[in-house]
């Protein structure tokens, strides 16, 4: 009789524990702290040599006060995820979505007429180009939390192409965290680091370029190497089981008779956003949209509407279900003209979604009680995505409030005395791997470990942009399994996916992406490269 392994929920409520059971064992010490302003915004700082030990706090009963306190610091993405889950429960019930897989099946299915795309492979080609959008978005802007609501579109998406719902995460998740490992110009971790480091910003950019078309090139190869054993043997992955709810609702949505109309509310619909979408146009005639270090000013706005505008009439005379889809197209196209335009986080991205679900919903004739209907069935169906996060956060309330993380900091920083400069870079990529388990947000961790790392670097005559570089990938790597990550345990969530399968999965991955990591970082102290 095999074991029956752990819900997700033990196994975060053991890690919780733990943590506890550390708080007793490691003496509690604490840094001090300064605010300084990094690149026009203030950051909490640690002043170097200002850690001291103080009394620790065991933590005993306050396991359970940490539950609260979990959910109270997670609150942002427990609500993000909730708001996300029921915008799209309203699009899944117009069944658009569903006409968009098919179509886009039937699309893959023409292309393979083509001999060429049909050797190379049009999946491979689809995947590939997927992954690779994803990857530019985490590099350049830092995606992340934005990466919750496509697991809703692309897991389904997965499944019906023959792969499994690891594929739907890889070619979102896992693919902005390849980018988000190689940044090259996301300001949230690379302009924070350097920053504080007192570097010009952004330099270095052509290695770090080098870093992420490599980091790419070994992450694609093992995705799609994957989602062909996959493809070929469906019961060789891990969540095959668990697959089982997105199989049964793909056939349940492949069954359903499908009725092509446009109701007439629909045109109203249409007429109120292109009304609410010209005003926009009229606030923001141009937008400045930031890439790294560089600005380019654009109609962002009054392009896309113009765009949407015009090819909604098309979509109308087509079908709802066509124009719902194209709500969906410029919710995404505005979310990242949001982001990188107007510095749009969660809030103003749930927002985003909320306004295309209840518009989806009124323009397929949804009466009021339909759409909370609806809507309340898209958060029921997600909740169990909302809690884990929540209490995932937990674990980071017990480590806090037991006063050991700038312990284990110091501790840590304290090992690099009496190495060289390979050493020195390659402990503080370990050290960068370790907290980022304990901290996972990349601008708090570089806020926390560069006033440290940097004016040590200096003492052994290391460069502070290979110090950076080590920030930058012992940041990124670990985002994809840390159990701290609200971010990935609520991809998981949404995904149906347990975090033992996941770990199962990317276990391997894992080792070899940090492996490769390290290789990286060898010619930053070896080898005379631009900008460090």
């Amino acid at each position: 009789m095999s074991k029956k392994i752990p819900h997700t929920y033990v196994i975060i409520f053991f890690i919780i524990i733990l943590g506890a059971v550390l708080t007793w064992f490691v003496p509690g010490g604490e840094y001090e702290r300064e605010t300084i302003v990094v690149n026009g915004v203030e950051r909490t700082v640690i002043e170097k040599g200002s850690f001291h030990y103080v009394d620790s706090e065991p933590q005993t009963w306050q396991i359970f006060e940490a539950f609260f306190q979990g959910f109270v610091k997670q609150s942002g993405i427990i609500i993000f995820i909730l708001m996300i889950g029921g915008a799209f429960w309203i699009v899944n019930s117009t069944k658009s979505i569903d006409i968009g897989i098919f179509s886009f099946l039937g699309f893959t299915k023409n292309l393979e007429k083509n001999k060429l795309l049909k050797k190379i492979g049009v999946n491979n080609i689809i995947l590939t180009m997927i992954m690779l959008v994803f990857s530019v978005f985490g590099a350049v802007f830092g995606m992340s939390e934005e990466t919750i609501a496509f697991i809703i579109i692309l897991v389904p998406l997965s499944i019906s192409m023959g792969y499994d719902s690891i594929v739907g995460v890889s070619i979102s998740f896992v693919a902005a965290g390849l980018g988000f490992a190689g940044a090259v110009l996301n300001p949230f971790t690379i302009g924070i680091a350097q920053g504080i480091a007192d570097l010009p910003l952004f330099s270095g950019f052509a290695y770090r370029l080098f870093c992420w078309l490599v980091i790419n090139l070994v992450g694609i190869i093992w995705i799609l190497r994957y989602a062909a054993k996959v493809k070929k043997d469906p019961k060789s992955s891990p969540v095959y089981e668990t697959d089982e709810y997105w199989r049964k609702r793909n056939e349940a949505d492949a069954k359903e008779k499908i009725e092509y109309h446009t109701p007439k509310i629909a045109w109203v619909v249409f007429i109120i956003i292109s009304v609410v979408l010209g005003l926009f146009s009229w606030y923001y005639p141009m937008t400045e949209m930031k890439i790294g270090n560089a600005v380019n000013i654009t109609p962002a706005v009054p392009m896309a509407t113009a765009l949407f505008i015009i090819s909604s009439i098309f979509s109308l005379r087509k079908s709802i279900h066509f124009f719902i889809l194209n709500i969906l197209l410029f919710t995404i196209i505005f979310l990242i003209v949001g982001v990188m335009g107007y510095a749009w986080y969660i809030e103003e991205i749930a927002s985003l979604f909320l306004a295309m679900g209840l518009s989806a919903g009124i323009a397929y004739n949804y009466h009021a009680n339909d759409l909370t209907k609806q809507f309340l069935e898209g958060a029921k169906d997600i909740m169990s995505a909302a809690l884990i996060v929540g209490l995932a956060g937990g674990i980071l309330v017990v480590l806090e409030d037991g006063k050991i993380i700038d312990t284990i900091l110091h501790s840590v920083s304290s090992s690099m005395e009496g190495m060289g400069k390979l050493g020195t870079v390659s402990i503080m990529y370990v050290i960068q791997n370790i907290i980022n388990v304990i901290i996972p947000s990349g601008s708090a961790k570089a806020a926390l470990t560069m006033p440290v790392m940097a004016p040590f670097s200096d003492l052994v005559n290391l460069s502070r942009q290979a110090t950076v570089m080590a920030f930058q990938f012992g940041d990124g790597f670990t985002n994809m399994i840390t159990p701290t990550s609200g971010v990935l345990i609520g991809v998981l969530g949404v995904a149906k996916i347990p975090y033992d399968s996941w770990v199962k999965w990317i276990g391997k991955f894992m080792i070899v992406l940090l492996i490769l990591g390290w290789l990286l970082l060898i010619p930053t102290v070896t080898m005379q490269l631009d900008g460090f």
